[in-house]
């Protein structure tokens, strides 16, 4: 008899289920990927090799390729069209066709599919022979020139690569973003030395369906876009988005000029140049992998389906400018989802990732990256700063931000209020007094004054905007425009805009008070209430070269911070999180024409950005350069050496601190601790050469992931691909050997252990010091060690708890080598009963 599929069973009894809404579900098969499969199946030979053997942390000379674990491409080919069968097979067996839609079938990093479906179809498939899980879709958020020159890269890191026209020579950098403009010249091909082929490499570069060209040029090597699950959504406009990998927003195009763009660009607007733009590996190649679009962000589905992709493709390095909007739900624990455990399968295949740390600052556990396998970046501020002042007729100067040129000859102009100015009192409903409507205001009354507008929820929305304010004084013939913010806006960051036009921003309310008390006792008015005489002067300051400062970096005020969290319910994990500070606030970098990500840059070839969005893309460069120079190190020895490298002071050699907010919400410093910043900024000429590193292997994560509390073993295996073993039994997450100790439950004593090796040509002998507050006693073992070139040795920490107060104590262990390497691993615990 033939059996009856469930889909039909579906229709004739429930057809309200399979008819009604569809989501997108993630699935995860039984049986190894490309990356791990060791044959057994008849008819398909192996696809991996043993990457402890292909990645050497202790390899120094050229470049030389290693493959991504592949054995040869015939095998992979076939196994992985062995997998898609499969996945084909069971879909039709279980389901009647059209009442289904398999969208992707990963294959080389985890072995599933992604499928539209009925939630009673899902569940099915929950119970289905072969299928270890099964998990909703979900949505996925952006986390959104001088920092090359602030990074101290052109003479101490460039010239050890060759110099800048070298820098990154051959390695391919990932972006899984929104896209690229092939076009800007941050990212040609033409004005520089000839780009030989990256034989490694085998990603497609699709055409650009409107002019009919390919969107490489051998800076480009890859060019691809992934919407599957947004179409299956219903969340893909194509009358808005680009069904193709060009960017119309500007996010992805920005990260990758910040990682890999061209050397010495002219960052020109509005007829003033702010300098020149470089990439951190200006010779690193792209491939882009756009998974982000204009209205809706992007899918988990597809961003899994790009780094499969990119995997399999060969890229060295993956760029993640990309986040979940919350910690997972379907899981016992953050670490185990879809989207951490490709980047896992990633890792383990040699593939090193940056992700940002989120927007969410300065609030604790608003951290959107969690895994340790990923290298989660913390934005910071970097030393230039751009500030102006107003002048006012009284005296009075006026501080605020105003990326622009003075009044013209630097004198004072008279002010007139957009409510002075009102063509007529229905002109009120258009909101008319933050300036973004020149029609609604007259012409001959504004002509040579500076005109004040008011700042609105507008400016915050993304309706109204500084460049519009500007254009509106233009086209009226002003002398210049004040923006001034009367009530304030919790939360809200305020950036400098670069404008044609004289014109400055006042964000303090009090100075607001000021300037509107000096108009109003400087206007005359009849018996209505109509100005009649303006009296009222002010000149505005240039304020386009900006102010270098020691104190720097900072954390921002934005950027995410610690504790990490290890489930959806927020309870702290004991790992160090972020792991990293980078540049990202007020970053010039290329800007797609077409993008709308930000308002003020319309139309614009540059933008000048803020968030842990442009943190994570420094990060990517410089990981590209250390593995230009150690092309054999692991992912995990990559992030290792910029770890224990980093800067814990500022330029003027004081404690890095953190941007705060008051009880009363005004923003202060205070002392950046690890949740800030992790092991603090980055300095890449050390991590070139740190001396040690603590490296990781991929059965040392699973491991970590087994030993969690609560954490099912079965779920570890059907997620992450690979099962507990004897081996994690007794461990403890804080067990793995990464470059931090982090204990958020300290009873007692525990002892940790760490093992370091060495990356240096010489012999070392490091002394050991601790550094931690008298709640917490920090004791380590040995005093001393030396360690041969290649060697490895173990250090053992002894941390105890004497007092319980109930927030967390911050320390570090300094190893301080002969030779002048500086090893330091911090150290979070917080004492418990």
């Amino acid at each position: 008899m033939k059996r009856i599929k469930l889909a039909w069973l579906l229709l004739v009894f429930v057809p309200h289920v399979v008819l009604g809404t569809h989501d997108v579900y993630i699935v995860t098969m039984e049986g190894d990927p490309v990356v791990s499969y060791q044959g057994g199946i008849e008819g398909f030979p192996a696809t991996a090799v043993d990457l402890d053997e292909e990645m050497d942390v202790t390899r120094h000379g050229p470049f030389v390729f290693t493959p991504n674990l592949l054995i040869c491409s015939e095998a992979v080919t076939s196994y992985s069209l062995h997998l898609r069968r499969h996945h084909d097979n069971l879909l039709d067996s279980l389901f009647v066709e059209g009442t289904y839609e398999k969208l992707y079938s990963y294959h080389h990093l985890m072995n599933g599919f992604a499928v539209h479906m009925s939630s009673l179809q899902a569940e099915f498939l929950r119970k289905a022979p072969g299928v270890k899980h099964v998990e909703r879709d979900m949505k996925i958020q952006k986390l959104t020139t001088h920092t090359p020159q602030f990074l101290g890269l052109p003479t101490g890191v460039w010239p050890t690569g060759g110099g800048f026209d070298r820098a990154g020579e051959d390695v391919v950098i990932g972006f899984v973003d929104s896209g690229i403009y092939p076009q800007h010249p941050s990212f040609s091909s033409h004005k520089t030395d000839p780009y030989g082929p990256v034989p490694r490499y085998k990603g497609k570069c699709e055409m650009d369906p409107e002019t009919r060209r390919s969107f490489c040029n051998g800076k480009i090597v890859g060019a691809q876009h992934f919407a599957k699950a947004a179409i299956a959504a219903g969340a893909f406009n194509p009358d808005i988005e680009f069904a193709s990998p060009l960017d119309g927003d500007g996010h992805g195009s920005h990260t990758a000029a910040i990682a890999a763009g061209n050397n010495g660009i002219p960052v020109r607007m509005h007829g003033h140049e702010f300098g020149k733009a470089s990439g951190m590996a200006p010779r690193a190649r792209i491939a882009v992998y756009k998974v982000l679009y204009r209205l809706f962000g992007g899918y988990v589905a597809d961003v899994v389906a790009a780094i499969d992709q990119a995997v399999q493709d060969g890229v060295d390095i993956l760029n993640l400018s990309v986040g979940p909007n919350s910690p997972p739900t379907a899981t016992r624990t953050t670490f185990l989802n879809p989207f951490d455990a490709a980047l896992l399968s990633a890792v383990k295949a040699g593939v090193f990732v940056a992700q940002a740390a989120g927007n969410g600052g300065p609030f604790p556990k608003t951290l959107v990256s969690f895994s340790p396998w990923i290298t989660t970046v913390a934005a910071g501020v970097d030393d230039r700063r751009y500030k102006n002042h107003l002048t006012l007729g009284n005296g009075k100067l006026l501080s605020g931000l105003g990326l622009s040129p003075a009044t013209h000859g630097n004198k004072s102009f008279t002010l007139i209020s957009a409510a002075d100015a009102l063509l007529g009192s229905s002109a009120t409903k258009y909101s008319a007094l933050d300036c973004q409507r020149p029609e609604l205001l007259n012409k001959r009354k504004v002509q040579g004054k500076i005109l004040l507008c008011g700042y609105s929820f507008n400016y915050i929305s993304g309706t109204a905007s500084i460049k519009k304010v500007s254009q509106t004084a233009k086209s009226l013939g002003a002398a210049g425009f004040i923006v001034a913010v009367e009530n304030s806006y919790p939360g809200t960051k305020f950036d400098p805009v670069p404008v044609s036009v004289p014109g400055i921003l006042i964000t303090d309310v009090s100075k607001t008070t000021d300037l509107i008390d000096y108009y109003n006792s400087s206007t005359t008015r009849d018996w209505a209430g109509r100005a009649t005489v303006f009296k009222a002067t002010a000149g505005i300051a240039d304020g386009l070269a900006p102010t270098l400062y020691n104190s720097a970096p900072q954390v921002a005020l934005f950027s995410s911070r610690g504790p990490d969290v290890k489930d959806f319910s927020f309870q702290d994990a004991d790992v160090l999180k972020p792991d990293i500070l980078a540049p990202g606030n007020l970053i010039w970098a290329a800007w797609a024409p077409n993008g709308t990500d930000e308002s003020n840059y319309a139309g614009e070839g540059f933008a000048m950005v803020s968030g842990t969005s442009m943190a994570a893309p420094h990060i990517a460069g410089i990981a590209a350069l250390i593995k230009q120079k150690n092309p054999k190190w692991s992912p995990s020895a990559i992030k290792s050496a910029l770890m224990t490298t980093a800067n814990t002071l500022d330029k003027g050699s004081h404690p890095l601190r953190a941007q705060q907010y008051t009880a009363s919400e005004m923003m202060t410093l205070s002392r950046a601790t690890p949740f800030d910043c992790g092991s603090g900024a980055v300095n890449p000429k050390a991590a070139l050469d740190p001396g040690l590193v603590l490296d990781a292997t991929h059965e040392d994560y699973i491991t970590f992931l087994c030993s969690i509390p609560d954490v099912n073993h079965s779920e570890v295996s059907n997620i992450a691909g690979s099962s507990c073993n004897s081996s994690s039994k007794g461990q403890r997450p804080f067990d793995l050997n990464i470059p931090s100790i982090t204990i958020s439950q300290l009873r007692g004593t525990e002892t940790v252990k760490r093992t370091v090796t060495s990356v240096s040509e010489e012999t070392e002998t490091y002394s050991i010091m601790t550094r931690m507050p008298p709640e917490i006693a920090l004791d380590v073992t040995p005093a001393a060690l030396t360690v041969l070139p290649g060697a490895s040795r173990e250090i053992t920490a002894t941390l105890t708890a004497r007092s319980v107060t109930g927030t967390y104590s911050f320390g570090e262990i300094t190893m301080k080598g002969d030779r002048g390497h500086l090893v330091r691993i911090p150290v979070v615990a917080m004492g418990f009963k």
